[in-house]
């Protein structure tokens, strides 16, 4: 590795100081993710979205940051990831800036993925910082553990920031609060951080990054457009056309020197069960939390503030939970730690059956509560136990593959959970409008087709967390069958034979 100036001593005041301007833009890019699960009725009366654009403003910024990544890791090892961080700041702080005064649902969706694109930029340039900051093992480990719990902490608290800031102001200051934070990060980052290169081979491969990325929204868009409109030829074109650019990624990425994604890794059972458990608890969250912030506002009737506030027992056991996860995990090993997760989110999300169009708000507590559990857990050990999984000179890619699989997670939830909400929402519904929102806003609202709206759209909720909780139930079956054996039971520590890896390793970028 090549770098342009000496390095930052280990651990001085100096780095840590670095570490705080660097959690910033990491606790932007992560928190909205979530913050606009609560802020959609107050964006639908205001923008009016159809059914499939307000998916669409959910998690295209999900879809941009998650094909992104790996390529912009790459793009930062050769031109500096330093630059790379103040560029992508400041397109996030102007994205940012025109998605809170966006006058249609179009343009918000457009500031959404320049958003995405500038947060792809941000993740794995800040994680290589980290590693010039802190060249002690040790202090870097240590560094590494609270960048991951400012990470997840801010999934957790995204939908609480965005409904406190909407009992007091317009639906744009979810967006404007993230100004102030980039500006700092943009004053102090120059002067506290030092640029970072790497020397590494290959090349990034333009057609995969364009066919990845092209065939996951082709795809979505399909499935969100029959969802929202039922059967026609437009989606099943578009579909069929996404699953077939997808087929062609795969494919060219087995006869690539270097792919964007390595997918013999998935060979590995242990690998795929890591991953598969940084996706499917993400898709889950997601697309929960956006559907339960619809009830408690759309049907139940709360306040946005109300519903934020009922938001915070969740968020503080995910965040608590992330913090001392790794201490458990040294107890009783990765193994154990992942049939938990997900038999804890499994069971955390039935508790959501119960609901309601009259009531459900113990229930709903109840459920943050446990799946917070498994959520924290999950966002604590899947980068560790899918890099323990594979040889050290495979640990780069298992890394990368592991921060997309989180990135995709998060936005599929929303896409296909959220999409089979609306697709219930559609043939049980009064069928006045595709969405309960754009159906409350109709003039002149029979009391029996808002009943008939509202009990469909619950209905819809409980068909989304019954097939969520499902899988998970399943997975952590699979999780507690084939991870068995010595290695397999605690497979995020390393061999005796093994040396320590590097965090330039882990996160995929050396």
């Amino acid at each position: 590795m090549t770098r342009q100036h000496a390095p930052t001593s280990s651990g001085g005041r100096r780095a840590w100081l670095g570490l705080a301007v660097v959690l910033g833009p990491v606790l932007l890019v992560s928190m909205d993710g979530s913050v606009l699960f609560l802020a959609m009725p107050s964006i639908t009366a205001a923008l009016s979205p159809t059914a499939d654009q307000a998916l669409w403003m959910l998690d295209v910024y999900g879809f941009a940051v998650g094909s992104l990544l790996v390529a912009f890791g790459s793009i930062g090892d050769r031109y500096g990831r330093l630059r790379l961080l103040l560029i992508g700041s400041t397109l996030f702080g102007i994205g940012s800036t025109a998605a809170a005064f966006a006058p249609n649902p179009e343009v918000l969706i457009a500031c959404r993925a320049l958003m995405g694109v500038a947060g792809a930029t941000l993740l794995p340039s800040a994680l290589a910082v980290l590693s010039e900051l802190f060249p002690d093992p040790g202090r870097r480990a240590r560094a590494i553990g609270i960048f991951a719990a400012a990470f997840a902490a801010g999934f957790a608290v995204g939908p609480v920031v965005g409904g406190a800031l909407l009992g007091a102001f317009w639906w744009g200051s979810v967006f404007l609060v993230n100004l102030p934070v980039i500006a700092a990060f943009l004053v102090l980052a120059p002067v506290l951080l030092r640029e970072v290169r790497a020397t590494r081979t290959g090349r990034v491969d333009v057609l995969s990054v364009v066919a990845s990325a092209g065939g996951l929204l082709l795809t979505i868009h399909g499935v969100k457009h029959l969802a929202a409109a039922g059967l026609s030829v437009l989606p099943v074109v578009t579909g069929s056309l996404g699953l077939a650019t997808l087929a062609f990624f795969v494919l060219r990425q087995r006869h690539l020197e270097h792919p964007l994604i390595d997918f013999s890794l998935f060979r590995d059972r242990t690998f795929t069960v890591a991953i598969i458990t940084g996706l499917l608890p993400l898709a889950a969250w997601s697309a929960t939390a956006y559907l339960s912030g619809i009830h408690l506002q759309s049907v139940l009737g709360l306040s946005v503030l109300h519903a934020a506030l009922l938001a915070l027992p969740g968020a503080a056991v995910l965040t608590l939970t992330c913090v001392v996860t790794p201490a458990v995990v040294d107890r009783i090993g990765k193994k154990a730690a992942l049939v938990v997760c997900h038999f804890a989110i499994a069971g955390g999300l039935l508790l959501l059956l119960p609901t309601t169009v009259t009531g459900g708000i113990g229930w709903y507590v109840a459920s943050t509560v446990v799946t917070g559990l498994g959520y924290g857990i999950s966002f604590s050990v899947v980068a560790d136990t899918a890099v323990g999984a594979v040889p050290a000179e495979r640990a780069g890619s298992a890394g990368a593959i592991a921060e997309t699989g989180n990135e995709i997670g998060n936005a599929l939830g929303i896409a296909v959970l959220g999409s089979l909400a609306t697709l219930v929402f559609r043939l049980q519904g009064p069928d006045l409008a595709p969405t309960l929102d754009e159906t409350l806003h109709l003039p002149d609202l029979a009391a029996t087709a808002l009943r008939d709206a509202k009990g469909a759209f619950v209905t819809g909720l409980h068909a989304a967390v019954a097939v969520a909780a499902v899988l998970h139930a399943a997975l952590g079956a699979v999780a507690l069958r084939l991870l068995s054996g010595p290695t397999a039971g605690d497979p995020g520590r390393n061999r005796p034979d093994e040396p320590e890896l590097t965090r330039e390793q882990l996160s995929g970028r050396a």
